[in-house]
């Protein structure tokens, strides 16, 4: 069965073009477009690996993770930030939160699924 990665980003555009490029490789993918949509889909349904945005309305990316990274039940799903904040002081706080990853936009298809599958083969390991 194909590996499930829940996409979150707020933005329509690279949602849907994620979820798109993502389906072409053979995931199943499901979206959310904020940071609670994320945390209900990810205690009804948990996912292989969690691409997210840092900002968003309501809850970001960073405090998404905090939560995520503190349940028993969710900590060791793979967290990917996926954004187009790429400073430094952006990658510190995202690592101080958790993330296991960190993917820029605009993305190299090739670099955004490489990503991924490091951190599913990583997953894969721990279980």
């Amino acid at each position: 069965m194909p590996d499930k990665i829940l996409v979150v980003d707020d933005e329509p555009d690279p949602l849907n073009l994620t979820k798109r490029i993502l389906e072409r490789n053979g995931y199943r993918v499901f979206t959310a477009s904020d940071g609670d949509e994320a945390l209900q889909k990810v205690n009804a349904e948990p996912p292989d690996l969690i691409l997210l945005d840092i900002v968003m309305q309501g809850k970001d990316g960073v405090e998404v993770c905090k939560i995520l990274k503190s349940k028993p039940k969710t900590r060791r799903i793979p967290v990917v930030m996926f954004t187009v904040l790429g400073r430094d002081v952006d990658i510190k706080r995202a690592t101080d939160a958790g993330c296991d990853g960190y993917v820029t936009r605009p993305f190299v298809t090739e670099d955004l699924l490489a990503e991924i599958k490091k951190h599913l083969g990583q997953a894969e390991a721990k279980k």
